[in-house]
C-alpha cells in the first residue's frame, strides 16, 4: 500500500508503511532462528532430536498445509506434500506437524486448556514419537466464523480478532515452552464466497489483525517491555509469548495480478468461494515453502545446510 491507508489504516506487513522487519526486531529474530536446535522429547538439545514445525488453525489452513482431514500421508500439491518432494528441505531432524483441523476457528486455540492442544498432543505429535517440548515453530492461520462487523469499527471483527491472536500466541508459549518462532498468516482472497462464513471484506480485515498483533510486539519491546496495545494484551518475548512475524501474506484481489503474480480465480475455491479447491491449496503450499526456504528467519533450520544471518 506505500502510503495509502484503508479506511484510515495505515498498509504495510510492518510499521510505517513497510514490508521490512524493523532492526532490532529482526536481530532478536534471527538469534531465536539461530536458537532453533534438534530436541529430545524432554526438550533437551540432542543430535538425534527433532525440530518441529507445527500448523494451528481452521480448515484452509489444515487444507493448505496437508490435507482436508488432517490425515497423513499429505497430499502432494499441500506444503507438506511439496516439502517432502523437495530436496532441499530438511528431512533428517525438522518434523512438520499439521495440528490444524476443521472448524478450529480462534476461539478454539485462544487458551492453553482448549481442547485443540490435547488433541494435537495426543493425535498429531504422540503418534508420530513427538512431543509438545520440540515444537519450536509454529504458523498460525486462524479466523473469525461468520464475521459481522467490519472496520473502522472499533469493535470490528478484526479487532476482536486480534485479541485472540495475542491469546493464542500466550498460550503457545505455555504449551509449547521451547517455541521460538510464531509465523501468522491472514486469510486468502475472499471475494467469490457464497456464504457469510468469511467474505470480504473480512478475508482482507483480517491481514490487519495480523498487522496489529506484530506491532504490538515490537512497539511493546520498544517501550521497555510495556505493554502498548491493550488489544492484543502482554507479547513480551522475553517472558511470556515467542517471538512474532508474518509468515507469507496470501491475499490478493482476485483477478488482479499481485507484483509478485499472485491472483486468486474462482476455480481456486470450493463452490462456498471460500475454501481453497486443489490449485489454491497449491498456491498456498508453494508459497509456504518458498517462504520457509528463503526466509532468514528459518533457512537455517528448515534447509539442508542452510544458515540464518
Amino acid at each position: 500500500m506505500g502510503a495509502a491507508t484503508y479506511l484510515g489504516f495505515s498498509g504495510g506487513l510492518y510499521p510505517n508503511g513497510s514490508n521490512a522487519v524493523p532492526a532490532a526486531h529482526n536481530t532478536v529474530g534471527l538469534a531465536r532462528a539461530n536458537a532453533v536446535q534438534p530436541l529430545d522429547t524432554s526438550g533437551n538439545p540432542s543430535p538425534t532430536g527433532k525440530i518441529v514445525l507445527l500448523s494451528m488453525g481452521m480448515s484452509n489452513t489444515t487444507q493448505e498445509f496437508c490435507s482436508q482431514n488432517s490425515a497423513l500421508p499429505c497430499n502432494s500439491w499441500t506444503f507438506m506434500g511439496q516439502a517432502a518432494a523437495d530436496a532441499a528441505v530438511n528431512k533428517t531432524t525438522l518434523a512438520l506437524v499439521n495440528g490444524a483441523a476443521s472448524s478450529q476457528t480462534a476461539p478454539t486455540w485462544d487458551s492453553p486448556t482448549d481442547a485443540n492442544y490435547n488433541r494435537v498432543r495426543d493425535t498429531r505429535l504422540i503418534p508420530q514419537g513427538l512431543s509438545e517440548q520440540q515444537v519450536q515453530v509454529v504458523w498460525v492461520k486462524v479466523a473469525q466464523s461468520m464475521p459481522t462487523v467490519s472496520l473502522p469499527n472499533a469493535q470490528s471483527d478484526a479487532v476482536t480478532l486480534l485479541t485472540a491472536m495475542g491469546n493464542i500466541a500466550r498460550a503457545i508459549k505455555v504449551r509449547y515452552p521451547n517455541a521460538q518462532l510464531v509465523f501468522f498468516s491472514s486469510r486468502i482472497y475472499g471475494g467469490y464466497a457464497t456464504t457469510a462464513l468469511n467474505p470480504e471484506p473480512y478475508a482482507y480485515e483480517n491481514g490487519f489483525s495480523v498487522k496489529w498483533l506484530v506491532q504490538a510486539q515490537i512497539d511493546q519491546m520498544a517501550n521497555g517491555g510495556n505493554v502498548v496495545d491493550a488489544r492484543a494484551g502482554d507479547l513480551n518475548y522475553n517472558t511470556v509469548a515467542p517471538w512474532i512475524a508474518w509468515g507469507p501474506y496470501l491475499w490478493a484481489s482476485g483477478l488482479n495480478l499481485r507484483s509478485d503474480g499472485l491472483m486468486w480465480q474462482s476455480a481456486d475455491m470450493e463452490s462456498d468461494g471460500t475454501h481453497p479447491s486443489q490449485s489454491g491449496e497449491q498456491k498456498v503450499g508453494a508459497l509456504l515453502l518458498n517462504f520457509f526456504k528463503q526466509s532468514p528467519f528459518s533457512k537455517c533450520w528448515f534447509v539442508t545446510g542452510g544458515t540464518c544471518p
